[in-house]
């Protein structure tokens, strides 16, 4: 049974917020101050009724962060908790009780209002597990199907999947055909088809048919759980300006401190005025200092923006790796499997004296014996034209790197390589384009044959290399093992701004080091784990297909889950608009501080004016601003087709 994780409403600080601001209403309603001078002189206590409502405002809210101010003082390292403590009790000693309940009231909000922001997006995350059922119908050995807890299912189990239903863990589809919704895991809305041999993943959702599905891991190892403790691995991991504000806070905190209490002595021994009223200056420029929103400017805008990456099917494993990506100026793109579908598809099928029908059904048949990517894009090309495959196979013989020999249908037939046809049969077909892959087909009468196949492009590359080229990326270098001749044709149908040949795992790693050398940020896009060097080597590292590939999710900084192109700009942009907010929210802090403090000095901010504005007033608009991120778009802006 899953417990909901406490909410930031209704934990005992936010209990203790909502005491503090009812007696501080109250203290508002009845209070008759009217006339009042601003500042009643040394340990003035009142004792009407608002007096003692502000009074236990202050003490109640103030005990929210009482404890760390305490201990801040003890460890030597004064933070915000130290400089609110402080100015709270000095304005209950001076009797501004309206000032101390404000400020307790006030920043107890504000701080709720930060662990809202960071717990939505936490909780956002870990509701993911939630989507996938507690209970699954596993299917025995004898075909009865008993319902049984999902956390039982283990390896190699046989689950049934209803029309309508989660899927419980991941999976291989073992018998049926349905399209299954996997928003969840890859940001995309529209149901992919499943049929059997399909992977399938735990939290998405069935819609049509009925599905029997082999277990491929448990509950604990799956893919939607992996996500979920990658990305709380990633709000772990620190964003260099959150690394560069807090060694700030540090030093800021207690030069401010102690500017303050030169604030408070100075002008009194120099006789420039009451020591109360320096005193309250000086309490009010330690409201100021507080740090707290320049402190939060930063985590909760990176936690914003990586649930929305990952509601979107992008799995981005720190505020560094945000940042980073942010930051690219060059990007190095594989070719196979990246910028083309990395699946050969059949384009062409001729035949010379050999009946075209029968040859294609003894080709079919005879490929459905082999595991080689030809020999089942041969196969699907013969589906997809009704050719079966169940014509009879006397014989059948593999030859590794080469092609498949054997005997259909009355018809001795060699499929494969111009070594294993011999050159004739390329010469009587020709040359091809070179982009394209040819295998040659001979019968024992002599008569020819020849398929020509293709690694599709992707439909969407030409225009993510467009709308990254819009976003001021460039150049764009694609990386492939390939030939000149096939790598210059992508680069061309792409638009790609450079392009290298022939290059193997090595090659791409000193590529990439010379972009770096070249650009200074630069990413590395890749399908996986072949290109798991390259991808180390680069600022950043971006993964395709992250979705059931474990070792895809460990080699990339970046995780692209669905087999999609268009979610790169939308990352890019993403991140882009995430640097943008953590600059704005500093400099807004900062700003904001600064003519605060100059004001305080002189007289003209009082203390319920520091807090509101300086510190209630920044926190809020920090938190407001960085929850936008949540409505970046998830198409990046790439253009209609």
């Amino acid at each position: 049974m899953r417990t909901e994780p406490p909410s930031a409403w209704r934990s005992a600080f936010a209990r203790r917020t909502y005491l503090a601001g009812i007696l501080w209403a109250i203290g508002l309603l009845v209070s008759t101050r009217s006339g009042a001078p601003d500042h009643a002189g040394w340990l003035a206590v009142r004792l009407d009724p608002a007096g003692l409502l502000f009074a236990a405002a202050a003490a109640i809210g103030g005990f929210n962060f009482f404890g760390a101010g305490v201990r801040a003082v003890r460890s030597l390292r004064l933070d915000m908790n130290f400089l609110m403590s402080a100015a709270l009790v000095a304005a209950l000693l001076i009797g501004e009780a309206f000032e101390a309940a404000t400020l307790a009231f006030l920043f107890s909000l504000a701080e709720l209002l930060e662990r809202y922001a960071v717990a939505r997006g936490r909780q956002s995350i870990a509701r993911l597990l939630e989507l996938a059922p507690e209970s699954a119908d596993r299917i025995g050995a004898d075909g009865e199907v008993e319902a049984v807890p999902a956390g039982d299912l283990r390896p190699e189990d046989l689950v049934r999947i209803r029309p309508g239903d989660r899927i419980p863990v991941d999976g291989r589809v073992a018998a049926g055909a349905s399209a299954v919704n996997e928003a969840t895991i890859t940001g995309e809305a529209l149901p992919r088809p499943k049929k059997t041999g399909d992977p399938v993943f735990a939290g998405t959702l069935n819609t049509d048919g009925a599905l029997d599905v082999i277990v491929t891991a448990d509950a604990a190892h799956s893919t939607l759980a992996r996500i979920v403790e990658l990305i709380h691995q990633a709000e772990a991991r620190r964003a260099p300006s959150e690394m560069v504000v807090k060694r700030f806070a540090r030093v800021y905190t207690p030069v401010v401190t102690a500017l303050a209490v030169l604030v408070m002595t100075v002008p009194p021994v120099l006789g420039a005025g009451s020591g109360i009223e320096w005193f309250v200056r000086g309490i009010t420029l330690l409201v100021i200092a507080c740090p707290c929103a320049l402190v939060i400017a930063t985590p909760v805008t990176v936690v914003s923006a990586l649930t929305s990456a990952a509601r979107n099917g992008v799995l981005i494993k720190g505020g560094e790796h945000l940042e980073a990506l942010g930051a690219i100026k060059a990007l190095a793109v594989d070719k196979t499997g990246t910028l083309t579908s990395g699946r050969l598809e059949v384009i062409a099928f001729e035949t010379a004296g050999l009946d075209p029908e029968r040859l294609h059904r003894a080709i079919v048949a005879l490929e459905s014996r082999s595991e080689h990517p030809v020999g089942e894009a041969i196969v699907r090309y013969g589906r997809t034209r009704s050719v079966g495959s169940d014509g009879t196979v006397a014989s059948f013989t593999s030859i590794p790197g080469q092609g498949v020999r054997g005997r259909v249908e009355g018809i001795e037939l060699t499929v494969g390589t111009e070594e294993l046809v011999g050159p004739g049969v390329v010469e009587r077909w020709g040359s091809v384009a070179p982009d394209t892959v040819a295998v040659y087909v001979k019968g024992d009468n002599g008569d020819t044959g020849r398929i020509t196949l293709r690694d599709g492009l992707r439909p969407e590359a030409a225009r993510v290399i467009q709308r990254l080229h819009a976003l001021r990326i460039r150049p764009i270098v694609m990386l492939t093992g390939d030939s000149v001749a096939a790598a210059q044709a992508v680069a061309r149908a792409t638009g790609v701004d450079e392009v290298r040949w022939r290059l193997l795992p090595a090659g791409k790693v000193e590529a990439v080091r010379e972009l770096r050398q070249l650009y200074g940020t630069v990413g590395m896009l890749g399908d996986g784990v072949n290109d798991a060097p390259a991808l180390a080597s680069a600022t950043v590292g971006l993964a395709m297909g992250g979705a059931g590939s474990p070792a895809t999710l460990e080699a990339a900084d970046i995780a692209l889950m669905g087999d999609d192109l268009n979610k790169l700009p939308y990352a890019v942009h993403l991140a882009r608009r995430a640097r943008r907010m953590i600059r704005f929210n500093i400099g807004l802090a900062l700003t904001a501080k600064l003519l605060l403090a100059v004001g305080a000095v002189a007289g003209v901010v009082s203390l319920a004016v520091a807090v509101l504005v300086g510190d209630m007033g920044g926190s809020l608009a920090v938190t407001i601003n960085a929850l936008r991120l949540a409505r970046t778009s998830s198409n990046g802006g790439i253009p209609p087709s």
